[in-house]
């Protein structure tokens, strides 16, 4: 069965996950870190792609970005992996994949959505446990985005832009959003619209623009289910976290 086509749109942010390879580590000391944001930011250089905001967790990685091209996002991961893993197996004198195949993107189109997966990233660690303030975390973007320090390799968004009108303003204004955590019920369409490569955008832009392309907008109706009694494995309930959820790595 052929792989559904990825949905990249030009100067529309997508919100991209990368996983470790059976939610294995993909980081293991800070250097590792270090070159894989030094690799991260020459391409979004050269293949223009705007980086917004990233989380580098142990076992997999969140970014923010705005492709120029339709193929820009796709080049610039595809890149970034290859380097990434090159230098990795050379470091730890392994072989093989490191990255659990595609990596998942959701477009994110209104000032909603934008503005929920910024947050949605670089409060990773706090829901993942790690730390109890995204300022602890010192793997992501919060820190430059909520006026901490200065990282040139961002490039903010629009609708980080429209939280004032001055720097000072819209720093506090965002360190004010991700002050609390997030709804369950919005962090969990985020992370299916990852998984199922779905868009975060408004009706409008839905009926206007995705739907004459072809894609999905939302994942389908379920089918009717079998009868549980005759299986003891179907119909069993998730009585904890999502295992997508909680893994080694944290909050996926």
């Amino acid at each position: 069965m052929p792989r559904p086509l990825r949905l990249i749109l030009p100067g529309v942010a997508a919100h991209i996950r990368q996983r470790g390879n059976n939610k294995a580590a993909c980081f293991v000391e800070d250097a590792d870190r270090l070159v894989y944001l030094a690799h991260l930011r020459e391409l979004c250089k050269t293949l223009d792609c705007a980086l917004h905001a990233y989380c580098l967790m142990t076992n997999h990685v969140h970014l923010l970005l705005t492709p120029v091209s339709a193929t820009a996002c796709a080049s610039m991961m595809r890149d970034l992996g290859q380097r990434y893993v090159q230098y990795f197996n050379r470091r730890y004198q392994r072989s093989g994949t490191l990255w659990e195949g595609r990596y998942r993107s959701s477009i994110a189109e209104s000032a909603y959505y934008v503005l929920a997966c910024y947050r949605y990233i670089e409060l990773n660690p706090v829901d993942a446990g790690m730390v109890q303030h995204p300022s602890a975390y010192l793997w992501s973007s919060y820190a430059a985005n909520s006026g901490m320090r200065a990282d040139p390799s961002l490039s903010p968004h629009a609708e980080y832009l429209a939280l004032a009108t001055d720097a000072g303003r819209r720093q506090a204004a965002y360190r004010a959003l991700l002050e609390d955590r997030m709804d369950e019920a919005l962090r969990r369409t985020i992370r299916e619209a990852l998984d199922g490569g779905y868009p975060l955008a408004s009706d409008g832009f839905k009926s206007a623009v995705i739907e004459p392309l072809g894609h999905k907008t939302a994942p389908g109706k379920p089918g009717p289910r079998r009868n549980s009694g005759s299986d003891p494995e179907l119909g069993k309930q998730n009585s904890g976290s999502d295992p997508d959820l909680f893994s080694a790595g944290g909050v996926s």
